[in-house]
């Protein structure tokens, strides 16, 4: 489908450098088929990258994976944005970031750094990511706020975590973060296979809503971010501020997505950085034209007052739950496939959902 009219310039790029990681958690944002490291974008495909989301009007890059720090090559990579002038953030599990690494990447020019942990015990935290990590990410947050770098911690929430989401937050206190990100669990990928145990239960999200508000009240500590579970609202949550609207995802091989989880759509046809330059991947492929706008809805979509607020709710979920990407998001109560989404959300809590239960983000456990 071709879009209508020239799209706005994007701002944001999510530079997925690898699928490789130290950990296993059982929500990861990566897709269930993992790129393997042989077929990774090199460093100087890297920098090709950058200067053409330089000049597409991109000013943010996200540095992630996976691990990001398993490149060898992970300051080539970052100087490379950074001659750019593309603004960098690394996203890390913290695990192998010593001082001597983040000096370095800090001399390559990375500008923020963004830590992952499980939970703010490090017992469960440690199960959550199927590896003993805790201490080495209370390590990592000390090297990070010692460098003096813009320090945001990121915090998964489901419902192994959410109980315990007053000492996430007074650990994010004590680790020195600017802005903790408590992002509840998104449905894809990993977290759909582990959905049954990971879906909290909407006490538990009401009781974690009360913690966040007087938190906010008291107007002290680190900024917050309440990442919309929408299982429970009845309204979905924006696609990513429309499809094809804001950002791009790279993943490792070079594959360019409106979105992380579109890689889950096998009608997509998503094309490559590594064929096309990116100013013709936004502007003009068929994949980022796709969902553009809202000229594509129909059902509830196309007649509903919010459909420029919402954009009918993310694609990728309405492409994960029923197989078709153009539905209403069954998110919202107005969907013909909102049972989909209640039904589910009404059994949480009743099915055992003990960690052993957890299906590790592992090439192994992909299709198991």
């Amino acid at each position: 489908m071709a879009a209508m009219t020239e799209p706005a310039a994007p701002w944001a790029l999510l530079a997925e450098l690898t699928h490789a990681c130290p950990l296993h958690c059982p929500y990861c944002s990566n897709p269930l088929e993992l790129v393997r490291r042989g077929t990774e974008l090199a460093a100087d495909e890297w920098a090709r990258v950058f200067a053409e989301a330089a000049d597409l009007g991109i000013v943010q890059a996200h540095i992630s994976g996976g691990e990001p720090l398993l490149r060898p090559d992970l300051e080539e990579i970052v100087a490379a944005a950074h001659h750019a002038g593309v603004y960098t953030q690394l996203v890390t599990s913290g695990v192998g970031l010593t001082a001597d690494r983040l000096d370095a990447l800090a001399g390559a020019g990375i500008d923020s750094v963004q830590l992952s942990v499980q939970d703010a015990d490090q017992a469960n935290s440690d199960l959550i990511a199927g590896r003993a990590s805790y201490a080495a990410k209370e390590r990592a947050a000390g090297v990070i706020r010692d460098a003096g770098l813009p320090f945001g911690l990121n915090v998964v929430l489901h419902r192994h975590n959410l109980d315990r989401l007053p000492e996430i937050i007074a650990m994010g206190e004590r680790w020195g973060a600017d802005r903790i990100e408590l992002a509840n669990a998104q449905f894809y990928g990993w977290a759909l296979r582990n959905r049954d145990v990971l879906l909290p239960t909407r006490d538990q999200l009401e009781s974690a809503k009360e913690t966040v508000a007087a938190h906010r009240a008291a107007s002290r500590g680190p900024e917050l971010v309440w990442v919309l579970p929408d299982y429970y609202e009845g309204v979905p949550k924006p696609c990513m501020g429309g499809w094809g609207a804001r950002s791009i995802t790279v993943a490792p091989d070079g594959t360019a997505l409106p979105c992380p989880a579109a890689s889950a759509m096998t009608d997509l046809r998503p094309p490559n950085v590594r064929d096309h330059p990116l100013s013709w991947i936004w502007r003009s492929s068929d994949a980022f034209n796709a969902y553009r706008g809202t000229a594509w809805m129909s059902g509830p979509c196309g007649e509903c007052p919010r459909r420029e607020t919402d954009f009918g709710g993310c694609r990728c979920q309405a492409y994960a739950l029923t197989g078709d990407a153009s539905r209403t998001d069954p998110a919202c109560a107005l969907s013909p496939d909102h049972h989909l989404v209640r039904d589910r959300a009404a059994l949480a809590g009743t099915a055992d959902g003990a960690a052993p239960g957890f299906v590790y983000r592992r090439p192994a456990n992909a299709r198991g």
